[in-house]
């Protein structure tokens, strides 16, 4: 019942970072190619790492692009990105998971939210992602780095307070539901 009430949530995640995602975002064209998008897609998958665990996080992030991609294809599909969107969604539920060893279920602190949410962005927005648009389209790192930096500190600064806000509220309903 309560792997069932889990994999509930986190359908209801995926839903949220589609919309958040495909119809909700703000993209910028770089060369013909979407280099950036803006927005808050990737917090429901963030969510569901670190509320439900990383194997959640996971799948949030990949069910998302591929039922983003099939609800608005923005060309022809890329594993490569729904591997960077898994992992945003698996990253900082590892980082969150170990840090909070041993804890159960109190009150995030901001600092634990953010070194999570850090650890995803620098490892795929910064890192795995601006790969993936320079090997497969030629954009070059100058052009497409700055904004994804700037983009990344805003994320790091923000995830975490948004996150601490609805990590509780949704943790008592989840602990309630018998999900976590």
């Amino acid at each position: 019942m309560r792997r069932s009430r889990s994999i509930a949530i986190t359908g209801l995640l995926i839903a949220l970072s589609v919309i958040l995602t495909r119809f909700a975002s703000f993209r910028l064209a770089i060369g013909g190619i979407e280099g950036i998008r803006v927005g808050i897609g990737s917090l429901p998958n963030m969510m569901a790492g670190i509320l439900l665990g990383p194997w959640f996080g996971l799948m949030a992030g990949a069910f998302s692009d591929i039922l983003g991609m099939v609800l608005s294809p923005m060309g022809s599909y890329m594993p490569h990105f729904t591997l960077t969107s898994a992992l945003l969604g698996t990253i900082p539920g590892i980082v969150f998971r170990a840090l909070n060893r041993g804890k159960k279920h109190s009150e995030p602190s901001l600092f634990h939210l953010g070194v999570s949410v850090a650890c995803g962005v620098v490892v795929v927005s910064w890192g795995l992602t601006p790969y993936f648009l320079n090997s497969l389209f030629g954009l070059d790192y100058r052009v497409i780095m700055p904004v994804r930096l700037v983009e990344g500190i805003i994320t790091i600064a923000a995830y975490p307070v948004v996150l601490k806000t609805i990590y509780s509220p949704v943790a008592r309903m989840a602990l309630k539901a018998g999900a976590i």
